[in-house]
């Protein structure tokens, strides 16, 4: 991938709860017009397209035109197999960071300049090695207290030597707050990005704490009638 050339300008999708990063596989089913000419002509082009989080304030504003937040991330289609009805399912996976310049134009899909972006360490390595150390700590804490994670996700994190695609694959699947995720896809810095993910798995386990401690020994069927 390091080889691949980012063009100046990529079709995007905005999507609503979807925060895009690199490395990361996103699996997607294409199904509107637009994006099945989308999917036809960069097929037969580069592969490539950026996803855009769609940013829910400015999305309630009258007249708002799906705006997206400008750090997006731009991904390569990996596979891609025709379904019914001429929609497609597809896996893509992300290249890099990219900052939305402007919007070049809307029809037939969305067209967009794009400016790539380069994250920067932030430390050394042994500073990477404790960040990333407490983000496993939290994270296989946070399972022990009842959240769940997608089978074999600790173990594939745990095998990530490289802190950068750790901190963002890490995010990607198991950060669960869009708002934060887009936060920590915005943040260059590994080693700020990594401490970020770790406040806000504090915040999630203290949460988790104050609520078995008002459970008590009602299931959670019954958690109202504490």
């Amino acid at each position: 991938m390091d080889t691949l050339h980012v063009p100046d300008t990529v079709p995007v999708m905005t999507l609503p709860h979807t925060v895009f990063f690199p490395q990361a596989l996103l699996p997607l089913h294409i199904f509107e017009p637009r994006y099945r000419q989308m999917l036809r002509d960069v097929l037969a082009r580069d592969r490539l397209f950026a996803v855009a989080h769609l940013d829910p304030v400015r999305a309630a504003q009258p007249d708002a035109n799906e705006p997206a937040h400008p750090i997006a991330t731009v991904g390569i289609i990996r596979a891609c197999q025709k379904a019914d009805s001429d929609s497609s399912n597809l896996l893509l996976q992300g290249l890099c960071r990219v900052e939305i310049k402007s919007i070049v134009r809307q029809h037939p899909y969305r067209l967009i300049a794009i400016r790539p972006l380069t994250t920067t360490a932030g430390g050394n390595h042994s500073q990477l090695e404790l960040e990333r150390l407490e983000v496993m700590r939290l994270l296989n804490l946070r399972r022990r207290l009842g959240t769940p994670a997608p089978k074999g996700m600790t173990r594939f994190l745990e095998s990530i030597e490289d802190f950068d695609s750790f901190a963002d694959l890490a995010a990607f699947n198991l950060c669960e707050d869009s708002a934060i995720k887009q936060k920590l896809l915005e943040e260059l810095d590994t080693c700020r990005r990594l401490r970020l993910f770790a406040a806000q798995l504090k915040a999630e386990i203290e949460g988790q704490k104050l609520r078995r401690k008002l459970q008590g020994h009602l299931t959670d069927d019954h958690i109202a009638d504490n």
